[in-house]
């Protein structure tokens, strides 16, 4: 277990300027990670629930960073993601939690379920995920 990458990944997360908006919280573990944000109606469409754009965010993200948790030297990239809105969702919170299903030398696998405040399924989703050339160690708000 690498708590001390962890904590950057945490840390990189958070200092996101769009997580200004969302106000996430975050754990990551090995192969793990679980974000929350409280739902605000300033995420919602037209019709009064919350946007896909913040499933796929929600999705997204802790897929994401379920994989980089098994990456200490380099960012990786979203190079596919696909998502599954299962279930209208208005106030209360979301809740996503995402794993890492496989990897090889190339690339990581990822899944992640999206639960409502009640802890229902909303929505899921999974990506694949591949390393860049961007060394984590160079990034600010990484390495804190």
């Amino acid at each position: 277990m690498n708590t001390e990458h962890y904590a950057g990944l945490e840390r990189m997360y958070l200092a996101a300027p769009i997580n200004e908006i969302y106000r996430p919280r975050i754990e990551i573990r090995e192969g793990v990670s679980e974000i929350e944000i409280a739902l605000d109606s300033r995420f919602h469409h037209a019709a009064g629930a919350v946007h896909g754009s913040v499933y796929f965010k929600m999705l997204d993200d802790s897929a994401f960073f379920a994989a980089a948790s098994l990456e200490p030297e380099v960012f990786l990239l979203t190079t596919s993601f696909t998502t599954y809105l299962t279930r209208p969702v208005s106030a209360g919170s979301m809740r996503a939690a995402g794993k890492v299903v496989n990897r090889n030398r190339s690339q990581f696998i990822a899944e992640a379920v999206v639960y409502d405040s009640r802890d229902r399924e909303i929505g899921r989703g999974n990506g694949l995920f591949v390393r860049s050339n961007k060394k984590l160690a160079d990034m600010a708000a990484y390495t804190g």
